[in-house]
């Protein structure tokens, strides 16, 4: 059965407060809660960015936020990706990936794409075209590579 996820996506001032509610509270339930990290989520990067919100009825399923360039690197970039972990599994984070990638081509252009993985996840993105680029990082405790889709 595949999922009807509604995706909207806005500034960070176009967001309401039940919207940034539901965002920060699905942030901190996988990226501190779940994997028990203690980190800043609030990293003064969300006003600059796009955010990418995928509903099911009134519940948020998917988010990710997309970078412009200069923000976090050179390139645009697509940022705290996350599903919610009732819906994993199922194809939400593989919608979320395929809807990021086409919202930050449309908004920033065919520039290349960079992002900073769980390196977990390398296997994932690599789905999607990423290729690592560098050396493995620690980013709060938890290892990651920079990865960079080019077009």
């Amino acid at each position: 059965m595949e999922l009807q996820i509604n995706w909207t996506e806005k500034s960070f001032s176009e967001l309401n407060t039940l919207e940034l509610y539901a965002i920060l509270r699905l942030r901190t339930e996988v990226f501190v809660v779940e994997q028990n990290c203690v980190f800043q989520d609030m990293d003064n990067k969300d006003q600059h960015s796009r955010h990418l919100m995928g509903w099911i009825d009134h519940i948020l399923v998917a988010y990710a936020r997309i970078l412009p360039a200069g923000i976090s690197y050179t390139e645009p970039s697509i940022g705290r990706v996350v599903s919610d972990p009732h819906y994993r599994g199922k194809g939400a984070g593989k919608e979320l990936m395929k809807e990021a990638i086409n919202r930050t081509i449309e908004l920033c252009g065919k520039h290349s794409i960079r992002i900073g993985a769980q390196l977990y996840l390398k296997k994932f993105y690599g789905s999607f075209g990423f290729i690592p680029e560098g050396e493995i990082y620690l980013e709060d405790g938890i290892e990651h590579i920079e990865m960079i889709l080019s077009h």
